[in-house]
């Protein structure tokens, strides 16, 4: 993602809180939580979240969540203010912040008993008490749009745990948006300099290093930064399949002095390393920036498990490293053939760095030219548009330049038409009927959708993404939200993600797949007989859903495939009037036989000839009124407005070209 300057990023970040605050119908703060930890459940920080708001005197808290990676028990406090960009977060304020919700984990069993079993604090004071016993640490997140001013506390304890802070602020979180990753670069700094061999390199612009890492201070990392480690979308992948390897354990438990002997070690990369010089001619190394495992990440969680579980004494395990170093702009392009071509117990494929993952890239592709109808009388089409990458958006907003631009922009790709990587997999796996792997969270669920493109990659089954699977996949979207408002309608309070999942799931069910998405394309919306059944359906999956079985919580009962039996076996039929509108069969998408990076290239032809030739001819003549395109990019939009025109035929490549132009002349102000 380009740069961002931190100005725009604070306005657009206001805008889009206040924006999805009104379409959810919600306060700003709770949606400024809610995007907020999404994005840190994106980046890692953070796993199994569950917002409620509860203030008394003397504590506050918006929410709570268990990091499985980490076995840290989770609190989040906010200070959210419709701020312009000089607004300050005080030493004192954030203290108070901080102290407040350490108050509210003192006072959990007092404010559970003062308040409603049937509320959402309820819920979250069971979960807390439930999960403090198997946490490993506290961890405080103050969550502001503020600038601080002071670093958050340094680590305390809370009896016999530690508790650690975290301040994520808005210079934080604009550099988590700014940096091109899913999360803020690692910076290693070593007490003692890491002994290390360069090895010999005929790059220019990058070089490898080899060294020997300690197994105490590789657990460390781990427990520090988890699955952070594995950044590039490795991480998520990773998570859901990496479990202690039973020989790694017992090596460790059993001779750890033979570990190197007998594993593999691990392959990382760096954007840069600081080196000291060494007596005898050697270096070491001081500091490792923007630090990622590539290949090892069953080593380290296991080793992270034997010694936090098994406590396993670590002393003499030593672990073998290559250290690859190139700039950052090289990452995606080099670290997949790192990890392809790496020989490691858990190897990584090519499809694990999603963003770049074909079916990504098309979808992006394809719906980066896609006009939905206009159905508000206004005539205005606009865009669903897709984040492969994350800060697109925002990237292009801010491309528009002028605010009469960026108006135009927002007009044409309105923010509750923007879907990320992982709603697109909440879509997909709750029409699948897969709810309780939505219910397990954005980045497992993910890993879920990632391992199932995978298997279809193998058997050659790829769906094939062109304008009839995009507009489908949007009409999945719009059923998905048109759900979650009538969630939110029927009480489901902080349980709404579930609800909205099963939902969706259990209506394909019942449908048998046969709910006529084209049509919902076309509306933009759902028929009168859809959201009626939504309507009478979402009651029973919210009974069902909240009263789980085996002493379960909601958020556990919900993460699992007996809850999704028990919903597929409530007894809810087709009401007649949406039996009328269903397709004979079910929707099956097309399949492409050949999947490359970009397949179907035909498909580029269709979407240029679905826009009419005057469109062509009018970005033409704005381009030319506004200088905002180059002028060989006008002559190439002219001839293709004068080969349809004609009808003549129009090559792949000149197809992709003029997209290219179109779409660059939309996210530079033109409105058709």
């Amino acid at each position: 993602m380009a740069e961002t300057d931190i100005g725009d990023f604070a306005h657009n970040l206001i805008n889009t809180v206040l924006d999805d605050a009104d379409a959810e119908g919600v306060t700003a703060p709770e949606m400024f939580i809610q995007l907020m930890l999404d994005n840190l459940e994106i980046a890692g920080e953070v796993e199994n979240t569950f917002i409620a708001y509860h203030k008394a005197h003397g504590l506050e808290i918006y929410g709570y969540g268990f990091n499985d990676t980490l076995r840290s028990l989770d609190l989040f406090v906010a200070d959210f203010r419709h701020a312009h960009l000089n607004d300050k977060l005080l030493k004192a304020q954030a203290d108070t912040l901080f102290k407040r919700a350490l108050t509210f984990l003192h006072r959990c069993e007092d404010v559970r008993k003062a308040v409603d079993e049937s509320s959402d604090v309820y819920d979250m004071c069971v979960g807390v008490q439930k999960n403090l016993p198997d946490a490993a640490r506290i961890r405080i997140f103050l969550i502001t749009n503020c600038f601080s001013t002071s670093r958050a506390p340094d680590s305390t304890r809370s009896g016999e745990i530690d508790v650690t802070y975290e301040l994520w602020d808005l210079p934080r979180f604009h550099r988590l948006a700014s940096s091109g990753t899913q999360s803020e670069p690692i910076v290693v700094e070593f007490d003692e300099p890491l002994m290390c061999l360069a090895a010999p390199s005929s790059g220019t612009n990058w070089s490898v290093v080899l060294g020997v890492i300690p197994g105490q201070l590789l657990a460390d990392l781990y427990g520090k930064y988890g699955t952070r480690l594995l950044e590039l979308n490795v991480r998520s992948f990773l998570q859901a399949r990496v479990k202690v390897n039973k020989g790694i354990r017992d090596t460790l438990l059993r001779t750890p002095e033979w570990f190197m002997a007998y594993n593999n070690g691990i392959t990382a990369t760096a954007s840069m390393v600081d080196f000291t010089p060494m007596p005898g001619g050697f270096h070491a190394i001081t500091r490792i920036h923007g630090l990622q495992i590539v290949n090892g990440g069953q080593t380290t969680a296991s080793i992270y498990y034997a010694h936090t579980r098994d406590e396993a004494d670590l002393a003499d395990v030593h672990v073998q490293m290559k250290l690859t170093v190139l700039p950052e702009e090289l990452l995606e392009k080099v670290v997949p053939d790192i990890s392809k071509y790496s020989n490691s117990q858990n190897a990584v494929t090519l499809v694990d760095f999603s963003s770049n993952h074909p079916y990504h890239v098309n979808v992006e592709r394809v719906t980066r030219s896609l006009w939905a109808p206009a159905v508000d009388g206004s005539g205005q089409e606009t865009r669903w548009f897709y984040e492969r990458a994350r800060g697109q958006y925002t990237d292009a907003l801010t491309q528009a330049g002028t605010t009469p631009r960026q108006k135009k922009f927002r007009l044409v790709h309105p923010t509750n038409q923007k879907f990320s990587k992982a709603d697109l997999a909440k879509y997909l796996n709750s029409w699948d009927q897969l709810p309780y792997h939505v219910s397990k969270g954005a980045q497992k669920n993910f890993a879920e959708f990632m391992s199932h493109l995978t298997n279809l990659e193998e058997q050659g089954r790829m769906p094939l993404v062109d304008v009839r699977y995009c507009q489908r996949l949007i009409a999945k979207a719009t059923l998905f939200k048109e759900i979650d408002k009538i969630a939110r309608e029927v009480g489901a309070g902080s349980h709404k993600s579930h609800i909205t999942t099963y939902t969706m799931a259990r209506l394909s069910l019942a449908t048998d797949r046969r709910i006529d998405l084209d049509r919902i394309w076309r509306d933009q919306g759902l028929t009168p007989a859809l959201t009626s059944a939504v309507r009478d359906l979402c009651p029973m999956i919210l009974r069902t859903v909240t009263r789980p079985l085996h002493g379960n919580n909601v958020g556990e009962w919900a993460k699992k495939s007996s809850c999704w039996e028990a919903v597929s076996k409530i007894k809810w039929e087709v009401p007649d009037s949406l039996t009328a509108e269903l397709l004979p069969g079910p929707v099956v998408e097309s399949v492409s036989s050949t999947y490359g990076e970009h397949p179907d290239l035909h498909d580029d032809v269709a979407i240029v000839a679905a826009v009419p030739p005057e469109e062509w001819l009018a970005i033409q003549r704005w381009a030319k009124e506004t200088h905002s395109l180059e002028p060989d990019h006008r002559q190439h939009i002219a001839m293709v407005s004068r080969r349809l025109e004609s009808g003549q035929p129009i090559k792949s490549a000149t197809a992709r070209k003029a997209l290219l132009i179109r779409s660059a002349a939309i996210n530079a102000g033109f409105n058709s």
